[in-house]
């Protein structure tokens, strides 16, 4: 892999990750940009002890352009993108209708491929491993920034989703404190370890499963089951065998191994609903440990903690969209519609060929 940074017209940096290591990285940004303002603030509810991001410029942001005006597409001629170069492999750069930024953290947009028609699950395995290299770069990089205090890697795939730029791409979001919801695992953690005299709650639930029914497929160093408490319709989580904190933590076997699992993955999920869905919308993310300090989580370090990734999708059969209700969007109880026993079995059914 080879990194080449620049910075685009308006201050913004820009990092191409190429596949070859005598690739030429010079085209300049010719758009008359100016440099990016923002409003983005987080403010803590005092009630529910989490946190929010107003972030009000963000109403002006590129809203579901023409395949031919793509902002994530190469510049061609006078054609000018987000992405200065003819080409690339894979891309990140500041995004520049950010959530967060400055002192409130930082967001970044993951290009996968130059193919607009592209998904992730096209991706050969040399361009997963690709980006992999990418997010694992991103989130040692963005750590150490004084703002940052937790780094997720995540994809948001298809229209139902919310996504206003078709282009193949992901997002890291760099928050300034530790999320909600990895705080939940980390008291879960911190209790069961207590409970137990020491015990891992994350390999115990790993363990618990790989000696279960919900496995979907299962590699050398990678799993993949639907948890037994699953909260959406169709949801997968994919965590190495061997326990580590962060992306970082990865050896070169779980790193070579992990694109084949993930895009076979990928490529079930769009075989679900059968042919005539073949494009499942989901919600893929990576969990890594905060880098900050964790005293709150009495008895719990980074270490403790089990990097794994969450891939969902808010369709629950053909057609028909999972839509957050009273229950789950005003008391937070989800109510799941399809027993994660039978999604186990249906993602078992459609592997691909």
């Amino acid at each position: 892999m080879k990194k080449t940074s620049t910075r685009l017209a308006d201050g913004r940096e820009l990092i191409y990750y190429d596949l070859r290591d005598d690739t030429v990285r010079d085209a300049v940004d010719r758009r008359p940009l100016e440099r990016t303002v923002t409003t983005s603030e987080v403010r803590r509810d005092p009630l529910l002890g989490d946190s929010v991001a107003i972030a009000s410029h963000r109403q002006g942001r590129t809203y579901h352009p023409p395949a031919d005006e793509c902002p994530l597409c190469p510049s061609q001629g006078e054609r000018l993108s987000e992405i200065p170069d003819s080409s690339y492999d894979a891309v990140v750069f500041e995004n520049r209708f950010p959530s967060l930024a400055g002192d409130s953290g930082r967001c970044e947009v993951v290009c996968f491929t130059s193919d607009h028609n592209a998904s992730f699950a096209d991706l050969t395995e040399e361009q997963a491993r690709l980006v992999l290299d990418a997010w694992t770069d991103r989130t040692s990089e963005l750590s150490h920034l004084p703002s940052v205090e937790q780094v997720f890697c995540f994809e948001n795939r298809g229209a139902e989703i919310g996504v206003t730029l078709g282009h193949p791409h992901g997002q890291i979001y760099a928050y300034p404190f530790t999320t909600p919801r990895t705080a939940l695992m980390l008291r879960s953690l911190a209790a069961h370890k207590e409970a137990t005299g020491g015990e891992n709650l994350f390999d115990a639930v790993l363990e618990s499963e790989l000696a279960g029914e919900r496995v979907v497929l299962e590699g050398e160093h990678w799993v993949a089951f639907v948890p037994y408490a699953a909260h959406w319709p169709y949801e997968v989580h994919l965590y190495p065998k061997r326990r580590v904190p962060d992306l970082l933590g990865l050896d070169e076997e779980a790193r070579t191994e992990f694109p084949k699992v993930y895009l076979e993955l990928l490529r079930r999920f769009d075989r679900i609903f059968g042919e005539n869905e073949p494009s499942t919308p989901y919600i893929a993310g990576w969990h890594q440990a905060p880098f900050g300090q964790l005293e709150e989580f009495e008895g719990v370090s980074r270490d403790d903690f089990a990097l794994h990734l969450e891939l969902f999708t808010i369709r629950r059969t053909s057609g028909k969209l999972k839509f957050l209700a009273g229950s789950e969007s005003g008391m937070n109880v989800f109510i799941n519609d399809i027993r994660p026993e039978a999604a186990a079995q249906r993602l078992r059914e459609v592997a691909s060929s």
